[in-house]
């Protein structure tokens, strides 16, 4: 089936996937980051997972200004369905995310799309993080037990081919570790590397109602 067009005339070569929930106060910090980067060929697609708080007000203006920005928002649905709608909206040839907590530096996505324009044979690059606070996670595999975050999948590094997301269906519906998952089933069938690039993408542990933060809780 032949895709619709979206765009006039802009094929964005990178599709940049936001999903965000109530977090009126951060966002702007996380699409400016991307609107400051070194490459324009993006399109960002932010999916607002049911917010009950000003988000859409804030980024209206933003909206409007840059065809590349597109605003999607339904019921709230959890993390791995709203990523799953932003791939389901994406049209670039590559996919990657950004936490609406978290931001790029200002060079993230052109040294992600050069490394992968350069290794043709890889299908999924993630990796380059710095961590912002409490560097340690709950293991997805035992919940009682703290892992460093260098040995995890951060979703929002995550940068790949779209047809790779597309093939395993994108995201598990599964409360945590949805991004280590999804590697996990692709890694039979794609080529997946970890990648010794600068720190680009900074990662923000200090939002009090994160799912890392509140994993295993009765509350939760």
């Amino acid at each position: 089936m032949k895709e619709l067009k979206v765009y006039k005339n802009f094929p964005p070569e990178i599709s940049v996937i936001l999903p965000t929930y109530n977090r009126a106060s951060l966002i702007l910090r996380a699409v400016h980051s991307v609107l400051s980067q070194t490459i324009h060929d993006w399109e960002l697609i932010v999916i607002d997972d049911g917010s009950s708080d000003n988000t859409f007000s804030i980024l209206d203006e933003l909206i409007l200004a840059h065809e590349n920005i597109r605003y999607c928002k339904h019921r709230n649905r959890k993390l791995p369905l709203a990523l799953n709608t932003g791939l389901s909206l994406s049209v670039g040839r590559f996919v990657t995310f950004l936490g609406s907590d978290d931001e790029y530096l200002n060079n993230h996505l052109e040294t992600r799309l050069a490394y992968m324009k350069s290794h043709p044979d890889i299908d999924l690059i993630y990796g380059g993080v710095k961590i912002i606070g409490n560097q340690y996670v709950k293991d997805v595999h035992n919940l009682d037990k703290l892992i460093h975050l260098n040995d995890c999948v951060i979703g929002g590094s995550l940068f790949g081919k779209r047809v790779l997301f597309n093939s395993v269906g994108g995201f598990s519906n599964i409360i945590y570790g949805e991004d280590y998952d999804l590697v996990q089933r692709a890694k039979p069938h794609f080529n997946i590397e970890k990648v010794d690039l600068e720190q680009s993408y900074i990662y923000y542990r200090d939002a009090l109602d994160s799912i890392c933060n509140n994993i295993g809780k009765n509350d939760f």
